[in-house]
């Protein structure tokens, strides 16, 4: 027998793998295999084309196919009603058949692991990067240079892009952080068919000839998100970190880390799809069927497994998803298999749902899978079980165990109190809070108790009613296209609380977190900080007109969940317009529930847009831009000269109409919005704009086009509201200019829904990418401006050098963030500290940063040195430098005067030495008796010094100099100091009485820092000589100077200790090897001292060393130097990108 849908054909004959559906393996995976004499095809009804399902040498082979099709396959189909659902059914099912064959017959992707460990290996040392750089993938591509291409491999790690080729003696190597890039595109033109643009501020860049350009793409956009989260707030940081980590000893498998952030990419999507918590793990997804008891069909589509949930989308679009969490599941159960309805599944809930899934490929598997969630999810719930049962229904009866100490639990206010019995719930620990929502409470009923508006919000709820009974209520309800439409014709006013909280998913976070909230309350309770400021000085700006908010109730309920969520999320803290929409949540839902809602609008819904710089916002406005020039292009080119667009749609986005609106129009947008997501206020602001075309492009300036929209979109009423009439806020500003006549509210959102429903929200995900590289890279380019503006006037920089230090040291700050620093990342990168300190560098990178820039940075002194200074800048004493602290000291290094770089010398050595038992000889000896080594004129190198320097000094004199235990004295001391200096740095006195005695120990390390200074000095004889009697001059005052000191030691002591000084200073070369230890003790006189303006005479009276400390330093040639050092060997931290094209050739 014949199906309609299938051939069977017949043909010349070949031989072919013999086994069943095997030869369509050749077919399917080598399109040039040769033809099997007998063929089943299969056509889709109004189709040309056929795809072979399965081939045979024989008719008897042929025929054994048919059957297992006959079996399998055709009875399964008679259960399908629409052809679309078939057709993607059998192409499934085939494809699945052979991913099964190919396992079993372990028929494997290449394996590419011992190719991508050389990859790892090559990266690193092709590009210098640190181990701890982490290669994700890498591609083979041309890049162009010019009209050239260059065919080459291009990699791609978490923080950097690297492109490498060597072509005939030539090569070329580029590097670009990710933090850099401004625009990624994936364009064709003409001549190139696939091509990427990479741009950075500085140039663009052309790849192309991609074997999986897309693939590549996604993973570059991937990349650039995480850098710009990182950019942004620390959260990026924290992501990375949750990378999984590589070990350094596991085979290091085709990139982990891809499939890592492949998998992060699907559970995004998977997330956002469904409304789940944030932390959420997609396990897996398979296709299937579901049957929808409410048409009595089953239908297509995919069924979606993580360690909280199961979910389900019709592969149809809005034809019908389900979210059963699996705190919710009852029963998970295999029901029989029958040729119509193979490996069903059957999960059952506690509202006495059940599901019915079938055509599950692994079933098993699945089941095993969902069950052992299922345990742990049991374990999970410990207390709640008091709110087990419904928890939409108010009247339910709740669970209190009374043996148990929470009889009083918060959980039983919320549902219990009938309405109106008590305002307040006063637990235990006595913090009130609102128990209902405030609308209950201001709901007057007219005296005739029926008006035709009441009727109709009557007809709405019995709607919503018979909606019920037949989808079912709660989470786990059929979400159709019905659902859609009850939400657009408005939600009743009893109800939206509870639909609020379903279709935003908030009712999930809330579930699992009872007493959550309570506690924030009571945690954030009298705390002060300036989002409590802020929030205060709000209140009562919110919803004024709204009775509700005229007393102090309403107000204090407000306080304590925006102040909860202050303390709940300080990276947002409190932003303005929270305000408005909280106030309107506090209306509908209870005061816990509108906590729960706030957090699903700022975490999920609306991303990024309340924090300080409402980046979120900022970047739809961008997508808004982009939507109106693709759907109102008249319109496009008259309104970017007026830059209206950005202007007001900014709180549209912020505060989703409520501020602009009508209030009771205005909360049919916020239901459509919980419901449909983003897109709902896209398509709306398109078609506010579109209903205003012609009085827009009469405007002649941005204030005339913002009267005509603020008027029209104060005339959006909502003819169904049986609210007494707010005043709206707009409507008393507006002049007495003859009324704009009304424009209907749902008719609008129809209309909304009609002209632009086709915008989806993958769509708008893909454009937030591109804008929110161009928001954040501007938003960082106005940061740079600010510190330069600020810190330009206290330095002797020019302001392209500051731009370009900044951005020097924001590169060392990110790198050692990903790269893990000794401090914690978090800790130093605070995006809501003022411009200055946003980013700090800790002593690693400070000691790399001053060998690049600093004059006096030289051999294996300069780690020492930079301790020191990094002592004298670190004002506060956290161990982290900010910009300014760095530029002021690098400005007095290179730009001060004589007196000043003396004072700067002299002051780094006069700090009290960070470890106080100076008496037990400690690493610290060891590392300056090996800096020692290296002093005498004529011996300049020792042997064996290269590899100390890379490991010696990090455990030796460093780390010494940089724990300083916070509460010893001299770390105190250290304080004082600074805090007198930093005084007189801003009064730039230049009283040099003020600064401290150096004593002699204090003296020979001055002595070995200027020796070290000069090693690679072209003068360097003469100044050695220079400093040599410098610091012979320096010895005899300091003993003339004791002898006016209190106590008068004896002769022989004296001259002993200054001879011993300059035994320590100038060991002879018999006794290079001079042992520090034994001298410590000794050999230092107490009272020795000389001022700091003895050292500044006696060093004026050498030439050599006047003329060594006045000589400029151009700063420029060392950031570049530093820019290109960094990119050839050591990390790459650059303030842009370049190239090293041609080495050789």
């Amino acid at each position: 027998g014949s199906s309609p849908l299938y051939h069977i054909q017949g043909r010349r004959k070949i031989s072919s793998p013999a086994g069943l559906l095997v030869g369509t393996l050749d077919v399917v995976l080598d399109s040039s295999a040769r033809v099997a004499p007998y063929r089943i095809l299969y056509q889709a009804p109004d189709s040309l084309v056929y795809w072979t399902i399965a081939c045979g040498c024989s008719r008897k082979e042929i025929t054994e196919h048919w059957e297992w099709l006959e079996q399998n396959l055709l009875q399964t189909l008679s259960i399908f009603e629409n052809e679309n659902d078939i057709n993607t059914f059998v192409r499934g099912k085939i494809q699945g058949i052979i991913a099964e064959y190919n396992k079993i017959n372990g028929i494997k992707e290449d394996d590419d692991t011992e190719k991508f460990k050389e990859a790892i290996v090559k990266f690193h040392k092709l590009f210098g990067m640190p181990e701890e750089e982490k290669l994700v993938n890498y591609y083979s591509c041309s890049y162009w240079k010019g009209k050239v291409p260059r065919q080459g491999w291009v990699y791609l790690s978490i923080n950097h892009l690297c492109f490498y080729s060597f072509l005939m003696g030539r090569e070329a190597k580029l590097v670009i952080r990710w933090v850099d890039i401004t625009q990624l595109e994936k364009n064709a033109t003409l001549l190139f068919p696939d091509m990427i643009k990479v741009s950075t501020r500085s140039s663009e860049h052309f790849f192309s000839v991609f074997l999986n350009i897309s693939e590549t793409f996604k993973l570059m956009e991937q990349l650039a998100n995480i850098a710009m989260r990182q950019l942004l707030d620390n959260e990026g940081f924290e992501q990375d970190r949750s990378l999984p980590k590589l070990k350094k000893k596991s085979p290091k498998k085709v990139s982990a880390l891809k499939r890592d952030l492949d998998a992060r990419a699907k559970s995004e999507r998977y997330r956002a799809l469904f409304r789940l918590p944030k932390d959420e793990k997609l396990d897996g997804h398979t296709d299937c069927t579901l049957w929808t008891p409410f048409n009595k069909m089953h239908i297509l589509g995919q069924m979606f497994v993580s360690t909280n949930y199961i979910c389900f989308t019709s592969k149809e679009e809005n034809l019908c998803s389900l979210i059963i969490p699996l705190r919710e599941v009852t029963i998970v159960e295999k029901a029989d298999s029958s040729s119509v309805l193979p490996s069903p599944l059957s999960i059952s809930t506690k509202n006495r749902m059940t599901f019915l899934f079938a055509n599950l490929k692994d079933r098993d598997f699945l089941v095993q899978r969902i069950s052992d969630f299922l345990q742990q999810t049991t374990s999970k719930i410990y207390l709640d079980k008091n709110i087990s049962g419904s928890y939409i229904s108010s009247d339910d009866e709740v669970f209190t165990r009374s043996s148990s100490l929470i009889s009083a639990s918060p959980h039983k206010s919320l549902s219990s109190e009938s309405e109106g019995e008590r305002q307040f719930n006063l637990n235990d620990n006595g913090i009130p809070t609102a128990t209902q929502a405030l609308m209950t409470m201001y709901r007057r009923r007219s005296p005739e108790e029926f008006n035709p508006k009441l009727a109709k919000e009557f007809l709405k709820e019995q709607a919503w009613k018979i909606h019920f009974a037949e989808y079912g209520q709660g989470v786990c309800m059929y979400r159709t296209e019905k659902t859609r439409d009850l939400v657009l014709k408005g939600i009743p006013e009893s109800m939206r609380g509870e639909l609020w909280l379903l279709f935003s998913g908030a009712i999930n976070e809330m579930t699992t977190h009872p007493g959550y909230y309570e506690d924030l309350v009571e945690k954030s309770m009298g705390k002060y900080n300036l989002a409590t400021e802020e929030i205060e000085r709000d209140l009562h700006r919110s919803l004024p007109e709204h009775p509700a908010f005229q007393n102090e109730m309403g107000i204090a309920a407000l306080r304590r969940v925006l102040t909860a969520y202050a303390f709940r999320n300080p990276n947002i803290g409190y932003c303005q317009a929270m305000n408005i929409v909280t106030s309107v949540l506090l209306l509908y839902a209870k005061e816990e529930e509108a906590f729960w809602l706030l957090v699903a609008l700022c975490e999920r819904m609306l991303p990024d847009y309340y924090n300080t710089r409402v980046v979120g916002a900022l970047v739809d406005q961008g997508v808004f831009e982009e939507l109106a020039r693709d759907y109102i292009p008249q319109l496009y080119d008259c309104m970017q000269d007026l830059g209206v667009i950005s202007t007001i749609s900014l709180s549209w986005f912020l505060t989703l109409f409520l501020s602009v609106m009508p209030f009771e129009s205005a909360v049919v947008v916020v239901d459509c919005f919980f419901c449909e997501g983003i897109k709902v206020i896209f398509q709306l602001a398109l078609a506010v704009l579109e209903a205003n075309v012609d009085k827009l492009l009469n405007c002649k300036d941005d204030g005339e086009a913002m009267t005509v929209l603020g008027r029209y979109l104060d005339s959006v009423t909502n003819k169904d509201s049986t609210l007494p009439p707010i005043p709206h806020l707009h409507s008393l500003l507006s002049d007495d200019v003859e009324p704009y006549p009304e424009v209907d509210i749902f008719r609008l959102i129809r209309s909304s829904y009609e002209k632009f429903g086709s915008i989806r929200a993958d769509l708008i995900e893909q454009m937030r990418f591109k804008q929110r590289l161009k928001v954040i890279q501007t938003l960082e380019d106005t940061t740079k401006r600010n510190v330069v503006r600020t810190i330009v006037t206290e330095t002797s920089f020019t302001i392209d050098e500051l731009e370009e230090l900044y951005a020097l040291f924001k590169a060392e700050h990110l790198t050692s963030c990903y790269w893990g620093g000794t401090s914690n990342a978090t800790e130093r990168h605070d995006p809501s500290l003022p411009y200055l300190e946003q980013y700090r560098i800790d002593f690693e990178q400070f000691k790399g940063m001053f060998a690049l820039l600093f004059p006096w940075a030289c051999g294996t002194h300069s780690d020492t040195l930079a301790a020191r200074l990094f002592r004298l800048l670190d004002e506060n004493g956290d161990l982290l430098i900010n910009f300014r602290e760095f530029v002021s000291g690098l400005s007095a290094a290179c730009h001060g005067d004589l007196t000043e770089k003396l004072k700067l010398l002299y002051k780094m050595h006069v700090l009290p030495d960070p470890s106080p038992e100076q008496e037990e000889p400690d690493s610290a000896f060891e590392a300056t008796q090996y800096f020692f080594e290296d002093i005498t004129p004529d011996c300049t190198h020792v042997v064996g010094l290269d590899s100390r320097s890379k490991h010696g000094v990090d455990d030796g004199f460093v780390t010494v100099s940089l724990k300083t235990d916070k509460g010893k004295k001299s770390s105190q001391e250290n304080r004082n100091y600074l805090r007198m200096w930093s005084q007189e740095n801003k009064s730039k006195a230049k009283n040099t009485k003020d600064l401290p005695k150096l004593n002699q120990g204090q003296f020979i390390e001055l002595c070995k820092t200027m020796y070290n200074m000069f090693s690679e000095d072209p003068n360097e004889q003469d100044l050695y000589h220079a400093t040599a009697a410098v610091t012979s001059l320096l010895l005899e005052i300091g003993e003339v100077g004791k002898l006016f000191s209190t106590q008068p030691p004896s002769d022989m002591d004296s001259s002993s200790c200054s001879k011993a000084a300059q035994g320590e200073l100038f060991p002879r070369k018999e006794q290079q090897q001079f042992p520090l230890e034994q001298h410590k003790a000794t050999s230092l006189d107490r009272d020795w001292a000389i001022t700091f303006e003895q050292f500044l005479a006696s060093l004026l009276t050498e030439p050599a060393l006047v003329k060594y400390f006045d000589k400029p330093v151009s700063m420029m040639a060392r950031i570049t130097n530093a820019k290109n050092i960094r990119m050839r060997g050591k990390p790459i931290t650059s303030a842009s990108d370049y190239e090293i094209s041609t080495m050789s050739g």
